[in-house]
């Protein structure tokens, strides 16, 4: 049996169980809901190792498709790093008493341009295939 049949069956096991712990827990047999926690970090466990798995496969089992990864990772590093030298970070009083580091407040600002930097990003790209496809 293949990889993938087995995460089917065990997909499917986890999705009855999770069920039939909320059955049990509308019966008011089962108290809390520890159970369906812990079965919603299994699957997520699950989920989150088989997709680094199947996507690090695929990346690696290419020679261009790494390529074009690591331009990827590389300009979105380099977007990053512009945006970091673009953030001004100041110590800053909170409202427990505490303080916020100036480096803290600087991630803070450069995690903020790079959210404004990749809407716009992404709006462009939008714009110009959506005319640029235009019949």
């Amino acid at each position: 049996m293949d990889l993938y049949k087995i995460l089917k069956v065990s997909a499917i096991g986890l999705s009855l169980l999770g069920i039939v712990f909320v059955l049990l827990i509308l019966s008011d047999v089962l108290s809390g809901i520890d159970m369906i926690l812990y079965n919603a970090y299994v699957v997520l466990f699950i989920i989150i190792s088989s997709v680094l798995y199947f996507g690090l496969k695929n990346m690696f089992s290419d020679k261009s498709n790494l390529m074009t990864t690591l331009k990827m990772i590389g300009s979105f590093l380099g977007l990053f790093a512009l945006c970091f030298i673009m953030a001004s970070g100041e110590e800053t009083l909170m409202r427990e008493g505490k303080i916020l580091s100036a480096t803290s407040s600087k991630f803070i600002g450069a995690a903020l341009f790079m959210f404004y930097s990749l809407i716009v990003i992404a709006s462009g790209t939008m714009l110009f295939f959506g005319f640029k496809n235009r019949k």
